[in-house]
């Protein structure tokens, strides 16, 4: 079936929201996650390749991490990055927590002391124009990666919006 009027890029519209990308923070955001990366990171001599740290706490671990991870699918919260908005929403539902307009990001950064090695976490800062800090997403998994999607993503919203502005200009 046709629609009225094709879209330029399949599967993207000026006039509707559409999800770039969702992702669950790690729990690596929360205290006990903190604690289990200390204990992890504590011995950071190897053996066979593995952290004596690793092989020593990992495994008495492993059902805290578990418990922490399902508790967070569960009563936690996601980030979704649509063409449109950065949010912070309701890992179950649709109840928001707080929202931004991409159009007022400038840039999206790691803040360099979050990193967990362990867990390869980060936390994001999205910052708009005079250099405040409009939202942190914590304990994003491969942040770097998420700050390349948002500012690609801000970089596509600006070309979409002077494309526009000088289509429209034309009539």
């Amino acid at each position: 079936m046709l629609t009225q009027k094709p879209q330029a890029i399949s599967g993207v519209s000026p006039d509707h929201e559409t999800m770039i990308e969702e992702l669950y923070p790690s729990i690596a955001e929360t205290g006990i996650g903190d604690m289990m990366h200390r204990l992890l990171d504590s011995f950071p001599k190897r053996v066979w390749g593995l952290k004596v740290s690793n092989v020593l706490f990992g495994l008495p671990l492993a059902p805290i991490g578990a418990a922490v991870y399902l508790w967070m699918k569960v009563f936690g919260s996601k980030y979704v990055l649509t063409n449109r908005n950065i949010k912070r929403v309701a890992s179950m539902g649709y109840r928001s927590f707080e929202s931004i307009p991409i159009s007022q990001v400038i840039t999206a950064t790691v803040d360099p002391d979050s990193r967990r090695t362990f867990y390869h976490t980060g936390d994001v800062r999205i910052v708009g124009a005079g250099g405040q800090s409009l939202l942190l997403l914590r304990g994003v998994p491969r942040p770097d990666r998420f700050c390349q999607v948002i500012q690609e993503a801000c970089d596509a919203k600006r070309q979409v919006a002077a494309s526009l502005a000088q289509i429209n200009a034309r009539h």
